[in-house]
């Protein structure tokens, strides 16, 4: 992986504090429209980690199969990774 690591592992553990969060609003029987804001933002959050490591998959994957001819794999891996993402 290409992506920074760190920033990664950051993200994800955002993402993980926010999980335990809500799922400590489900067991206190809190309010259903901000468990369902709180979703939102874990939401946000593992979409900019996904960001961060397709961006970084363009930036240097794709640049080094271009560089070695090795392109049509990586144009259909990004293909079905845009359709999935945009379902």
């Amino acid at each position: 992986m290409k992506a920074s690591p760190k920033q990664i592992t950051r993200l994800l553990n955002t993402a993980k504090g926010q999980i335990n969060g809500i799922l400590k609003m489900i067991e206190e029987d809190q309010y259903c429209i901000d468990i369902s804001n709180q979703i939102m933002a874990v939401e946000g959050v593992l979409k900019k980690a996904n960001q961060e490591v397709i961006k970084a998959h363009l930036e240097h994957c794709i640049k080094d199969a271009v560089e070695n001819d090795d392109v049509k794999e990586k144009i259909n891996e990004i293909i079905i990774t845009i359709n999935k993402l945009t379902k």
